[in-house]
């Protein structure tokens, strides 16, 4: 069986300009990057405007395990099956970062025959935009550092500055540091800490900006530090605003690549669901529903975090409106939440299923409650049995859901058709009536509260008392109607990893708030999350190589 890199290295690839004219753009409208990406040129982009939209289809899936999902395989794959049934249809995705990469997870192009490609690139380096929205960042940190040597005029107190530097490496060395060591012209030494790059609060505001004077309103608006009168110091303040932009010049506009069935794939922006945003960015999603008329995005983790955040945040700033909500699982990944070990997954055990299926159900019920119509996929494993898919096929038929099984791994498009088909049924049949949650008027606590409760399903929320005191300061900032962005573990719906299936009655531990002003949200830390992750005892990068003929092994 070929290993998803060795299925990408025999992918027959169009020349991208080739891909741009399927989006009826020409080769002005596109900046290449080698034979096979692209981005798109401001003159396509204004090109585009004019068209009416494309139905907008949000994929997600249950809390992940290690008995896999295949969230993206979905996405890519529901892509090329709409492909295949003569529907302009375009995949949304987000750029994969290196820490996860080299970590644990592997690679995020998808899997078997439902990739994007070129693979290896996009999994690497791409088209840069993660190392601009790195250097933005860490130019931010630098400025604000000289300014502390030349003087402090800003009189920012140096045990208040909140800014982090990045790097898109999973390094837990980094999480707490010391700087300006040595001598005295080597800076003001303090504490300071790095956080993953797609948890910075730049990549957040490259995903939400509508254009490039959003980018820099949004950029100046970043709060770096507090001054000794406890009153915000931001980016415009260190005058910085415009070098960060001149670095996002061209990381602001999305990217063009393909399917291994050519089916047009614009990714842009990566954002975790997990201590982030989770989506993949506006102008990326916008673009798409301007050149197609199907647009199948996905949202990062299970449906508790990226899902919710799609609704709650990227819906309600760019006014974006789902018509469907695809929601994947396996019979594998069900059976885990019900306690069996991975290694006895592939034995046939009802038992074990219908403990594990009320994961499934709490998604489902939760995104109902946004009113948009779901659809459940279940992504086919050899040892699935019969009698477990009609298990889990009549589980969601009580839930008013109907369920396809998805074999677009195995498959490409042709195992996505069934899928496709209920898809575009669900499009034709059942209105979305799309509403966020909880409403911008509610106090930070209660939208806070709100998701804990009804998405997550805890009993009570304990706010720790430096976050209780962040939050009156954030409200008395004039930010108590900003949306909230949860950072929580992705393995539970609670914040205890070890709690699978549907934990309910639980506590849920609000360590610490804190406002992203240029993103635009507050975002709320639970449990023991980490915005710098680490690497495992094994990582992946022991495992990736490069031979002298330039052939990649290892990367997933």
């Amino acid at each position: 069986m070929l290993t998803d890199i060795e299925i990408a290295q025999q992918a027959k690839m169009n020349k991208i300009k080739d891909v741009a004219a399927m989006l009826e753009l020409g080769e002005d409208d596109i900046e290449l990057y080698g034979n096979y990406m692209a981005k798109f040129s401001d003159e396509a982009l204004d090109k585009l405007k004019n068209n009416k939209d494309g139905k907008l289809v949000l994929v997600t899936a249950i809390n992940p395990t290690p008995a896999g999902e295949g969230k993206t395989t979905v996405t890519i794959g529901l892509g090329q099956a709409l492909c295949r049934l003569g529907k302009k249809a375009v995949v949304a995705l987000r750029e994969p970062s290196l820490g996860p990469c080299f970590g644990i997870k592997g690679g995020a192009a998808g899997g078997g025959y439902a990739q994007v490609v070129p693979m290896e690139k996009l999994n690497l380096h791409f088209t840069g935009d993660f190392h601009a929205i790195t250097s933005a960042n860490n130019l931010l940190c630098a400025m604000l550092d000289n300014h502390l040597q030349q003087g402090n005029t800003l009189r920012i107190d140096p045990k208040r500055i909140v800014i982090k530097r990045c790097l898109d490496m999973n390094d837990r060395a980094l999480r707490n540091i010391t700087i300006g060591m040595g001598a005295r012209t080597d800076g003001v030494v303090r504490e300071d800490h790095f956080i993953i790059t797609v948890a910075s609060e730049v990549m957040a505001i490259l995903c939400l900006a509508e254009d490039l004077e959003d980018l820099k309103k949004r950029l100046g608006a970043m709060i770096v530090a507090y001054n000794y009168d406890n009153e915000p110091v931001t980016a415009e303040d260190l005058n910085c605003v415009g070098a960060m932009a001149l670095l996002l010049k061209d990381a602001i506009r999305p990217n063009l690549i393909q399917t291994l069935e050519n089916t047009p794939a614009i990714v842009h922006g990566g954002p975790f669901a997990n201590i982030a945003h989770g989506c993949n960015s506006v102008r990326a999603t916008k673009t798409a529903l301007k050149a197609a008329d199907y647009v199948i995005t996905e949202a990062g983790f299970g449906a508790d975090l990226g899902a919710e955040k799609f609704l709650d945040i990227k819906c309600r700033m760019a006014d974006l409106k789902p018509d469907c909500i695809v929601l994947v699982a396996t019979v594998r990944a069900l059976k885990y939440n019900g306690g069996v070990a991975k290694d006895a997954l592939g034995s046939e055990d009802l038992e074990a299923l219908g403990k594990g299926i009320v994961n499934l159900g709490k998604h489902i019920e939760n995104l109902k409650k946004f009113n948009v119509p779901v659809v459940v996929t279940l992504n086919r494993f050899v040892s699935d049995t019969d009698k477990e898919l009609e298990f889990v096929k009549d589980y969601c038929a009580k839930l008013g859901c109907t369920m396809t099984v998805s074999e677009v791994w195995a498959k490409g498009g042709e195992g996505g058709i069934p899928l496709a088909e209920d898809v575009l049924k669900t499009l034709d049949e059942k209105e979305s009536n799309f509403k966020p949650i909880y409403e911008d008027d509610m106090p930070i606590a209660d939208k806070i509260t709100y998701i804990c409760k009804e998405i997550y399903g805890a009993g009570q929320v304990v706010f720790a008392k430096p976050a209780l005191n962040a939050i009156k300061k954030i409200e008395e900032m004039g930010f108590g109607k900003f949306p909230v962005c949860m950072a929580k573990t992705q393995y539970s719906l609670s914040d205890d990893p070890s709690l699978l299936g549907r934990p309910e009655g639980f506590t849920m531990n609000i360590r610490e708030v804190y406002v992203s002003a240029g993103a635009g949200f507050v975002v709320a830390l639970t449990g023991t999350i980490m915005t710098m992750p680490g690497l495992p005892k094994h990582p992946a990068a022991e495992s990736i190589n490069i031979d002298a003929d330039g052939t990649i092994t290892g990367l997933f």
